[in-house]
């Protein structure tokens, strides 16, 4: 086999040092690591990154398309939770994760959804339930329980949510958390039932609180959710505890940076840039066990090299000795990806979205920029003709849920505020957990026409403003694209761009619209049966 070698000052991060040196390897695996007298390459060399937390789907491409966008920003592997696929086609959706991520070198870690549906008060497309967790969780190709976002079934002790639990730990895989705002002993209390991470912690004393439950803190900044800013003193002061993740990042992103945009601003807060570099890469490996190279003589040799601790830009990446990536170019090739879905919705009307007027304040979600939790409001409604109506003079919209499984299910409605549209509407089946359509709109009849776009597509995101009309099919389980991920990032940056010009001031409407169905993230949400309290872990009235 032919001996191959990258020079460079090599980042011994078990001796946390430095030093200039050669990584020599050969059929994918580091047979010496060589210190030179003097440098003979430019860069720092660096075990490759790792995102300890994300659902591929939310890529909007599939996995072997989502490899050869992250490569080019130094990621060689993710732990990933394929719920999203799973709530819309179950374990099938799984199975088709695993088979098309086999198609690429890179390392695809997916675990077993736990919670599919999320919760009782919504519709989804599938249900896993203990069996079929367990059934899971067997397969040499799931490596831990993914996020257990059912936490006050965890602290209620519910059979099914231990089930699940007990079913990893018998195999000694590790299970993931999703506790937003869990803080003393609650938060020890769900600990103690064997999860061992979370990813939602939105302020410093929560994350502490977990941390001193034993948890380890997932430091997330994702396209909606950003949670660095609050989190990154915990780089300085419990470092070992911390791993770096973007949970749900939409392709404009991806296409600009991944795990190396957390590196840089860890790097600029002044935290140790060894304890950087493990957040972003070791310590997700050790505690999930991933088949990861460490830069160690015997591992495999995935590795990246930057331009310096300064900027921090990936010049090259290896995955199992091959390069993969360099100079912003991936070398992974274009796969053919096969179609799956499962869409049943039928065309609707505007008098579909009506919603007649009652006594009493009407219960009004709040969206909140860049955060998944909400704020629950008390407004007066604007009634017209016997009905509530969308007031968008002060931005309060008109908030609905079409279940995407059923033909002729009565559409939700609830009223929203923080999106800003003046005009309009949007949509999307991208809509956490369950993925039924998700839409937000000025009118009615512009809530209509963007609800049917998807439709039409059997999937995909949408938009309607005046004398115009956009969408991005996503065929591949109403989640997907079966593009190029760079064309699909620039449809939706163009789609992002129409519902800014509508007059919404997100950063990422979509990404926070696809968030207001996600019932397990209080305060208020909507699901395909209405509205519901996080808080009260109840529904909630539309008018108080």
């Amino acid at each position: 086999m032919k001996v191959q070698r990258v020079s460079g000052r090599i980042v011994d991060l078990s001796n946390r040092t430095e030093y200039p040196g050669t990584v020599e390897f050969t059929g994918g695996v580091i047979r010496r690591l060589i210190r030179d007298a003097r440098p003979r390459g430019p860069g720092l060399i660096l075990p490759g990154l790792v995102d300890a937390h994300i659902h591929i789907e939310s890529s909007m491409l599939p996995p072997s398309e989502f490899a050869r966008l992250a490569v080019v920003h130094g990621t060689v592997a993710t732990v990933s939770d394929p719920h999203e696929i799973a709530n819309v086609l179950g374990a099938a959706g799984v199975a088709y994760m695993i088979a098309d991520g086999r198609r690429t070198p890179f390392k695809f870690h997916f675990g077993a959804p736990a919670c599919v549906p999320a919760t009782p008060w919504e519709t989804a497309g599938a249900e896993l339930g203990p069996r079929a967790v367990a059934r899971l969780l067997a397969q040499p190709a799931i490596g831990y329980l993914a996020e257990v976002m059912n936490f006050p079934g965890v602290l209620a002790r519910e059979p099914g949510q231990l089930a699940k639990i007990e079913a990893a730990r018998r195999r000694g895989k590790p299970v993931d958390g999703h506790a937003p705002g869990l803080r003393g002993a609650s938060a020890a209390a769900y600990a103690a039932a064997g999860i061992s991470t979370d990813h939602e912690c939105f302020t410093l004393a929560e994350a502490k609180d977990k941390i001193a439950a034993g948890m380890q803190i997932l430091i997330r900044e994702g396209s909606a959710a950003k949670n660095f800013a609050a989190l990154a003193p915990l780089l300085k002061t419990h470092p070992a505890r911390c791993m770096f993740c973007c949970d749900d990042l939409h392709p404009d992103r991806l296409v600009v940076h991944h795990i190396d945009a957390l590196v840089r601003r860890a790097l600029a807060t002044g935290a140790d840039r060894f304890d950087v570099v493990a957040c972003a890469s070791v310590n997700t490996v050790r505690h999930y066990g991933l088949p990861v190279g460490q830069l160690r003589v015997g591992d495999p040799a995935d590795f990246i090299v930057v331009d310096g601790w300064r900027r921090f830009r990936v010049r090259r990446t290896y995955l199992a000795g091959r390069l993969v990536a360099a100079g912003g170019r991936s070398f992974l090739p274009r796969q053919t990806v096969g179609l799956v879905n499962c869409f049943r919705a039928q065309p609707r009307r505007p008098e579909d979205f009506a919603v007649a007027a009652r006594p009493g304040r009407l219960n009004v979600i709040e969206a909140l920029n860049g955060q998944l939790v909400t704020r629950h409001r008390r407004l007066p409604a604007r009634v017209v003709a016997g009905r509530a109506e969308a007031d968008p003079a002060r931005d309060v919209l008109k908030l609905a849920v079409v279940n995407r499984y059923a033909p002729c299910a009565p559409v939700a409605v609830g009223f929203i505020r923080g999106f800003g549209l003046r005009a309009g509407a949007f949509a999307s089946s991208v809509a956490h957990d369950s993925h039924n359509i998700v839409a937000v709109g000025a009118d009615d009849v512009s809530l209509a026409a963007a609800v049917n776009l998807v439709i039409t597509h059997q999937g995909g995101l949408s938009a309607v403003g005046p004398g115009r009309r956009a969408v991005l099919p996503l065929p591949i389980a109403g989640l997907m694209a079966a593009g190029d991920g760079r064309v699909v990032a620039r449809r939706y940056l163009a789609l992002d761009a129409f519902v800014k010009q509508l007059g919404s001031r997100l950063d990422a409407p979509f990404m926070t619209l696809s968030f207001m169905a996600l019932l397990v993230i209080p305060d208020l949400k909507l699901s395909d049966r209405g509205l519901f309290s996080g808080t009260r872990w109840a529904p909630q009235p539309l008018f108080d």
